[in-house]
């Protein structure tokens, strides 16, 4: 007698995460094997550390590559997809995780910082999710990493905020224009403790600014973040289409 396949596994899948190296994507990625999907490990001037990962997961038996590239550049982007197609066939899944996070006043702000994140955090998922849906038989799931900034906003970060709520209408629209064949959803972060912010997390007076107003009151750990976005890729949700999941501590509730 064979039980049913669980609707959280990914056997079938192959992920393709955005920023795969960085202290979000690699446990994203890390998850995503772990589910059973091969992976596609994207980096930014970053092929030891991409890699590497690649080692790691193929030792855990994981299918997967790394393929590197600015997703701010359309021939990139489609130079990355090319890839894709060689190695497994296509994907079936788009996690947009890449972005940047810059801080500036806004009246000090000059008009390159801004569109440097436009490009970096709305621009290069609108491509990277317009390329995946290009595919044929293009089917399965786009995740997007916003932020909670996008329904907060903060001082020092008014780029940041608008292309992160950006990144909301656009998963939106999409859901609504690719669904439901394929499926779009978002998660909004609060703070994570990632290696960029070591030094900062060792300061309690900073780490109860950004956690202030969470239920939880502390960082959150990348590993406690990925496994939504595995649940948002998998059939378990099935029925989720221009949602946004808060894995923010309750720093916001909708």
């Amino acid at each position: 007698m064979t039980s049913a396949r669980s609707p959280f596994r990914l056997d079938d899948d192959v992920a393709l995460i955005t920023g795969g190296t960085g202290g979000l994507g690699a446990p994203i990625c890390r998850a995503f094997a772990a589910a059973g999907a091969s992976v596609v490990v994207h980096h930014l001037n970053d092929p030891e550390r991409a890699d590497a990962l690649v080692a790691e997961l193929a030792q855990g038996g994981a299918r997967a590559f790394a393929v590197g590239g600015d997703l701010t550049e359309e021939a990139a982007v489609e130079q990355m997809f090319h890839q894709i197609t060689e190695q497994f066939g296509g994907c079936t899944v788009v996690v947009n995780n890449a972005g940047m996070m810059e801080e500036q006043s806004f009246a000090d702000m000059s008009l390159p910082q801004w569109n440097r994140t436009i490009a970096a955090d709305l621009t290069a998922p609108m491509l990277v999710s317009r390329r995946f849906a290009r595919q044929p038989d293009a089917h399965g799931a786009i995740v997007s990493v916003s932020s909670q900034l996008a329904m907060k906003g903060a001082h020092n970060f008014v780029a940041y905020s608008a292309a992160k709520a950006g990144v909301l209408g656009l998963t939106r629209a999409l859901a609504r224009e690719l669904g439901p064949r394929i499926r779009v959803n978002a998660i909004a972060p609060g703070p994570v403790m990632t290696p960029l912010i070591d030094d900062l997390a060792r300061d309690p007076d900073w780490v109860r600014e950004r956690t202030q107003g969470a239920v939880t009151g502390k960082l959150a750990h990348p590993d406690e973040v990925a496994p939504t976005v595995v649940f948002l890729a998998s059939a378990a949700a099935t029925l989720l289409h221009g949602q946004t999941l808060h894995v923010n501590g309750g720093g916001v509730m909708q």
